[in-house]
């Protein structure tokens, strides 16, 4: 049925929302909107992230115009990154989306442990 409210979930949406909606990505923008970080106070804040995934996740939020990394000429210079007016406008829709699998959560456990039951039976 084609439609104009039908939901087309293309590429480039598709994309963006794996980028965004990944675990670290939605812990970094957790942290940013409390309130604008360096690299080691995200570090701290998050502390199961590695380097290397901490720096991937910043690049990907920056290259998307959710996060913004600026850098102050202090001595050592330090960079900051703080979150963008349009990062701000995601946490109204991931809060929606966190409530959801708040409200829904033991559903969905029944649903996994009825389902991972089934193919312990199917491999038998």
């Amino acid at each position: 049925m084609d439609t104009d409210d039908e939901l087309r979930i293309e590429a480039p949406h598709r994309e963006l929302l794996d980028q965004i909606l990944d675990k670290w990505s939605l812990s970094v923008m957790n942290e940013l909107c409390e309130r604008p970080c360096r690299f080691n106070e995200l570090r701290r804040a998050i502390p199961q992230v590695t380097q290397k995934s901490l720096t991937a996740t910043l690049r990907r939020l920056e290259r998307n115009g959710v996060v913004e990394r600026e850098v102050v000429s202090t001595r050592p210079v330090a960079v900051v990154y703080r979150i963008t007016p349009l990062g701000k406008t995601l946490r109204h829709p991931v809060d929606v989306l966190l409530m959801w699998a708040s409200q829904h959560m033991p559903a969905i456990e029944r649903a996994r442990e009825n389902f991972d039951r089934q193919e312990e039976e199917a491999d038998l």
